[in-house]
């Protein structure tokens, strides 16, 4: 198996009885030791509107962390385009990279108030396993949720009054543009970035479908990352889409590509499982469209009374997060690497306690530097 290397997606998650500058404070610490561990990068994601996740801004909590730290890349997992322009995006990586040159990553993705999300694209894949045994779930539905008052309210909060969000793929080739300080308008009026042009940023495109997302980063020879711990049931079709539609670019000559996994790993099987009993209903609060939740502690979520439905509503999610010891969840990332043939793996690992999530990730890296993984990403 080729060497793979590991990044990190932080969600800045908020465990209950914490606050909001507790969670920050320990995803900086995490950083630091990822770094420590030899992760080859760390992505914070973007959400709104959730009381237990307080990862709000790529942007800013970067600039806290690269001031943490000294090698890791780092960058946004993904921000999202929907209510934001090409102009402030390159602005703010570009000062990003000026303080901190060559480090960041900024991946790109459709949400948060922009236009509805993927449609699946045209695909055999059903649910079941891969030809290699990885667990292909069936779908979830996702209208539940765009069709919540939350997320409405969401929209209406993050836009202007009778903003509409740009055209996702044209958003692209604004950022590329400003990027590289060839952007003209219709009148051919340039328009310069400083700082923001010529900055050393790797973009990458988030998608969790064979859809718009795949399209647009195989077309333009992006980097693109595959959602398998948001859209198990799609990651199959994600890549193979994007490789579909690759192009060369001057940036990347073949595809490549990254799949995210949801993981917890203890010293064994059991002391795993229980770190991750707050899972089930931490995901519950997200697909009910209330919002994340503050992640429980194990007791806390054991007292969930559970539904039949709300069973049905997070089991994808279960049965696809990978909780066990070292070995266990080694043996089902390189099963998930196998079946996407991915180039990197992107870890996300949630618990209540800080010091269970930093061992986690200790533990992985260990694990994986054993079986001859560590590879500087390329």
């Amino acid at each position: 198996m080729p060497e793979i290397p590991l990044g990190v997606l932080d969600l800045v998650p908020v465990s209950s009885g914490s606050t909001a500058a507790d969670a920050l404070r320990n995803s900086i610490d995490l950083a630091r030791q990822a770094e420590r561990f030899g992760y080859a990068r760390y992505w914070f994601a973007e959400h709104h509107l959730n009381p237990g996740v307080a990862g709000t801004s790529p942007a800013v909590v970067l600039a806290l962390t690269a001031a943490a730290t000294s090698s890791i890349r780092l960058g946004s997992g993904a921000v999202q385009l929907g209510h934001r322009t090409a102009l402030n995006t390159v602005e703010e990586f570009g000062l990003l990279d000026a303080l901190h040159p060559g480090r960041f990553d900024l991946g790109l993705g459709r949400s948060g108030g922009g236009p509805p999300a993927d449609k699946p694209a045209a695909s055999s894949e059903t649910a079941g396993r891969a030809p290699n045994g990885l667990l292909i779930p069936p779908r979830f539905s996702f209208a539940r949720l765009l069709g919540s008052p939350r997320i409405a309210l969401q929209r209406k909060l993050l836009l202007l009054p009778g903003a509409e969000s740009q055209d996702y793929a044209e958003q692209i080739d604004d950022i590329l543009a400003l990027l590289a300080g060839t952007y003209r308008s219709p009148e051919g009026i340039e328009a310069h970035v400083v700082p923001g042009e010529g900055a050393d940023v790797e973009l990458w495109i988030l998608g969790s479908s064979g859809g718009t997302s795949a399209e647009t980063a195989g077309a333009r020879g992006l980097r693109f990352a595959a959602n398998y711990h948001v859209s198990p049931a799609t990651v199959l079709e994600a890549v193979d889409g994007y490789r579909s539609f690759f192009e060369p670019s001057d940036t990347l000559d073949k595809p490549y590509v990254s799949v995210s996994a949801d993981i917890v790993v203890a010293e064994d099987d059991e002391s795993a499982r229980e770190l991750a009993t707050g899972y089930g209903p931490w995901v519950r609060s997200i697909r009910t469209a209330e919002g994340a939740i503050p992640f429980p502690t194990p007791d806390e979520a054991r007292a969930h009374a559970w539904t039949d439905e709300e069973r049905e509503l997070v089991q994808d999610r279960l049965d696809t997060q990978f909780v066990g010891s070292p070995a266990t969840v080694a043996d089902r990332l390189e099963q998930l690497q196998e079946a996407t043939d991915a180039d990197e793996l992107l870890i996300t690992t949630i618990t209540h306690g800080h010091t269970d999530r930093v061992r986690s990730y200790e533990l992985l890296a260990e694990e994986w530097r054993k079986r001859g993984h560590c590879a500087q990403s390329s």
